[in-house]
């Protein structure tokens, strides 16, 4: 079977997939597949004579609908439960809701691969006028959920969304490097875990946090925590921001900000983020969870706040 193939509305029903494809598909991480088998019963893989896990059309199409509903902040406890005429109801209500937003009709419509250099510009020309802070928060934030909606529903491909993520990431980085200049506090170390690949919200965290004067380094994602401990150390950071997305594991999430919160300096703020991150996340000393992408702002208030006095 070639790992080229992906499901598509099209995907006759009999068609099946390797984990590396549904991986990819779905944005669903291989480990965080496997968990969920034991922990929820689905997916359902089959075997191959290898042993190796195949998993049927329709298996991808209700995980990516599971995927959706996490990015908009449901667990998966509850998501799991529910049928799929339920997982729509749910969506099509979501859709419902974000349907009126600016970025959700104008730049969606521009999302597509034969449109590429003008989603391009009209990203760049958004920015300009709205400025960095305003971009991430009126601009990205809600057009990100559009996509994923569009995406989930099957009325953009795979491609289109890697494309999308790909100029968005260009787009930032640029805007980040023309302020790296900035020295002001706090200084801010910016990463994901090693099974976190990623890096989007951590971007769009950077970009509002270089917009306030703070200074920023980051190391990407999927950084070993030993190798995090050594950056906080070597680098004299106040702050560790980590990024978690809707398919990170929350027991994962759980057990490494415990492990980093034990083992960083007690100066150190730990700041983490993302759909990842549930309300039942157990409270660690110095962690601060962060809710939507506009929050980072208060967070950053209120540590100079607290450092001026």
């Amino acid at each position: 079977m070639s790992e080229a193939a992906a499901p598509s509305p099209a995907t006759p029903a009999s068609a099946l997939f390797s984990i590396a494809v549904v991986e990819r598909d779905t944005g669903i991480g291989k480990d965080t597949l496997r968990v969920w088998e034991r922990r929820y019963g689905f997916p359902q893989p089959l075997r191959d004579e290898h042993g190796e896990r195949l998993y049927p059309a329709e298996q991808v199409e209700r995980l990516r609908r599971i995927r959706r509903l996490m990015d908009l902040g449901m667990r998966p406890g509850k998501i799991f439960a529910a049928s799929d005429s339920e997982l729509d109801s749910l969506l099509q209500a979501s859709d419902s809701a974000g349907a009126a937003t600016e970025a959700g009709h104008e730049l969606l419509d521009l999302v597509r691969l034969a449109h590429s250099e003008a989603l391009r510009v009209s990203l760049q020309q958004r920015l300009m006028k709205q400025g960095l802070e305003r971009f991430v928060t009126d601009t990205l934030a809600p057009l990100n959920v559009a996509v994923g909606n569009a995406w989930m529903r099957g009325s953009i491909e795979v491609a289109d969304e890697h494309l999308y993520t790909e100029h968005v990431q260009n787009l930032l980085r640029a805007a980040i490097a023309q302020r790296t200049a900035v020295e002001g506090a706090p200084r801010i170390l910016l990463t994901t875990l090693p099974e976190e690949p990623h890096g989007l919200g951590l971007l769009m965290a950077e970009a509002l946090l270089v917009s306030e004067g703070a200074q920023c380094v980051s190391l990407g994602t999927r950084t070993p925590l030993a190798d995090i401990l050594s950056a906080v150390d070597s680098g004299q950071f106040d702050v560790l921001a980590l990024s978690f997305s809707a398919a990170f594991p929350q027991r994962l999430a759980s057990s490494g900000l415990q492990q980093l919160s034990a083992s960083l300096p007690e100066h150190v703020e730990i700041w983490a983020g993302g759909r990842g991150l549930g309300p039942r996340m157990p409270a660690f000393p110095r962690v601060r969870i962060l809710g939507e992408i506009a929050s980072v702002l208060q967070v950053l208030a209120d540590w100079r706040s607290r450092q001026a006095h």
